[in-house]
């Protein structure tokens, strides 16, 4: 193992999980000693996410997700295990022990050192005279060099093997710099860089590492802005372009924009709460990664269709999240930095303060679709108009609104609050049906959602208490004979047994952060759910005994082909029938 288990045990000790947790999630007391709230992993609504602080884990009754504070910041920050052990030594102060030879994070911490020293390489190639280009496109963009430096932008040389001589001679290899994304292969063979020609923004995460490049073209040619390729550090789904900035804004929102040279834009002129996505519409991950810093955004995209349309994709993946969302409405300019250069940043201010919120943003967008001179056009304006209302939980605010409506459309109020009342009664069937189907599925649902189906529930049921009393009292077994792995039924239980087994035999320490190394992220979200599970304390031993005798019975039946033989052995085990 590349960690000891004492040490990961005291890993999690001095990283107490409802702190950690905390800092991404917004808990709240709701039952016994569990906090609940909204996960982190997937969208809803009501709160399905728990945290036991005195077991120390984390588990979600809707997705599944679950396991110790060391799969928590695997999961929440996207890093391997040995880079979340190495993230909650540095938060605790902890020095990591020597450790076995760990490629992944040797080859990660090598691409973010290479990542590093190319985003320096550009920097001073901004200040050098093949500069130049870069200099005067942000002197008519209007970005100072304070701003520049802030961002760290740099130049790419309009040069095929500038960057690659210059990292080679760091001693880095082309294929680590193709692993990068920071060469291509040439046709005849070798390499050339990536990015020539190009304003260079390094894209850099929460936590200060270098895990990519945008770049911009600075003559013609298409692209007209690069990103680096997915790679082991970095994923455009997963991260936002001056986030590590954004997130240290005492504005008490965030400025989501379309661009880098928005972003950039925006911090200069005092906004310092700006964020970008990647070349790409607003993610799910993204939106996430967004309500882990705060619970207001304020969209500004681009003003033309394409932006209208992200901003509605943006406001949907938001509202599931249950943020507060504001939309920016920018008349004569086509972004924020043209509309800040036009107008000013007071008037920008000014704007943000009158935003609209995403209801009257979407109302407005659909009223710009039709034409209310025409009957046909009005009726449909009203019905999609009711649709968006009827989704609000407030009387008084659907009222609000279908009172708008109705003024625009020019027809008495409740006919608008009639439509709204059937759309929304329909919309509360449909949930309710969705409701009713969860509440009544099988329990096996809750394993699907972890990947993991079992062929004999009956047994896998006797199974799951097994693994839940090993690990919670591991003295019970020391007085009974313990089943045999090949007893279980399913690969993943046997294989969770079998490992607890072999801690409880040595007396080895059991906890889910020392066992992160030896089981599987199924396997540990599978015995999260197993050990959140409350307690019959008063009947441990009796427990025992009923689910292996499950497992002995089971085990005769799925043995025994011949049903008198099995009646008779039967008997015998139950003690009756036979002679003496």
């Amino acid at each position: 193992m590349a960690f000891s288990e004492l040490f990961l045990q005291e890993l999690a000790e001095r990283n107490d999980i409802v702190d950690v947790v905390s800092g991404y999630v917004q808990l709240t007391k709701r039952s016994g000693s569990n906090l609940f709230g909204l996960c982190p992993f997937h969208s809803e609504k009501t709160p399905s996410f728990s945290v036991a602080p005195d077991k120390q884990i984390y588990h979600c009754f809707g997705c599944g997700k679950g396991g110790s504070v060391i799969s928590f910041i695997m999961e929440i920050e996207n890093l391997s295990f040995p880079d979340a052990v190495a993230f909650l030594a540095r938060r605790a102060g902890m020095a990591i022990p020597e450790q076995e030879d760990d490629p992944n994070a040797k080859k990660r911490e090598r691409m973010l050192s290479l990542n590093r020293d190319a985003a320096r390489f550009f920097y001073e190639q901004m200040k050098a005279p093949s500069g130049a280009p870069a200099r005067e496109y942000l002197q008519r963009r209007q970005l100072s060099g304070r701003t520049a430096t802030n961002f760290g932008l740099g130049f790419a040389p309009d040069t095929w093997t500038s960057l690659t001589d210059a990292m080679k001679a760091k001693g880095y290899s082309e294929h680590e710099l193709f692993d990068a994304g920071l060469v291509r292969h040439g046709k005849k063979g070798g390499v050339y860089d990536t990015f020539r020609n190009r304003l260079m923004f390094p894209v850099i995460d929460v936590r200060g590492n270098v895990i990519g490049f945008s770049g911009r073209i600075l003559g013609d040619g298409e692209p007209k802005y690069m990103n680096s390729p997915e790679t082991i550090v970095f994923s455009k789904s997963h991260n936002l372009f001056g986030l590590n900035l954004a997130k240290k804004s005492k504005m008490g929102f965030i400025i989501l924009v379309e661009g880098n040279v928005d972003v950039a834009s925006l911090h200069q002129a005092g906004f310092d709460c700006a964020v970008a996505s990647l070349g790409t519409s607003l993610t799910p991950e993204q939106a996430r990664l967004l309500s882990r810093y705060t619970n207001e955004i304020v969209i500004a995209y681009d003003s033309d269709g394409a932006g209208q349309k992200a901003a509605q994709r943006a406001i949907g993946l938001l509202e599931k999240l249950d943020m507060r969302v504001r939309v920016l409405r920018m008349e004569g300019a086509k972004d924020p930095d043209e509309y800040i250069k036009n107008f000013g940043a007071d008037a920008f201010r000014n704007l943000l303060e009158g935003s609209e919120n995403h209801i009257e943003y979407r109302l407005q967008s659909v009223q710009r679709k039709y034409d209310l001179q025409v009957d046909e056009q009005k009726v449909s304006y009203v019905k999609e108009a009711a649709g968006v209302i009827a989704q609000l939980p407030g009387s008084v605010e659907r009222e609000v609104y279908a009172m708008r409506v109705a003024e625009q459309a020019g027809i008495p109020n409740t006919a608008v609050l009639d439509e709204i009342k059937r759309q929304r009664k329909n919309k509360l069937r449909t949930a309710q049906r969705e409701l009713t189907r969860e509440q009544l599925r099988p329990v096996r649902q809750q394993e699907k959602r972890s990947g993991v189906r079992y062929d004999n529930p009956h047994s896998a049921a006797a199974e799951e208490g097994i693994i839940r009393l090993l690990y919670l009292d591991s003295a019970l077994f020391h007085s009974v004979q313990p089943p045999k792995p090949e007893q279980f039924s399913s690969p993943e239980l046997r294989h969770i047994f079998t490992v607890l087994l072999e801690h409880a035999e040595q007396k080895r320490p059991v906890s889910l952060a020392a066992l992160g190394e030896t089981l599987s992220n199924q396997e540990l979200q599978i015995l999260t759910r197993i050990i959140q599970r409350d307690d019959a304390s008063d009947r441990r031993e009796q427990a025992l005994a009923d689910y292996i005798n499950i497992l002995n019975t089971d085990s005769l039946v799925s043995g025994e082909t011949d049903l008198r033989a099995y009646a008779e052995k039967l008997k015998e085990r139950k003690g009756y029938g036979g002679t003496k």
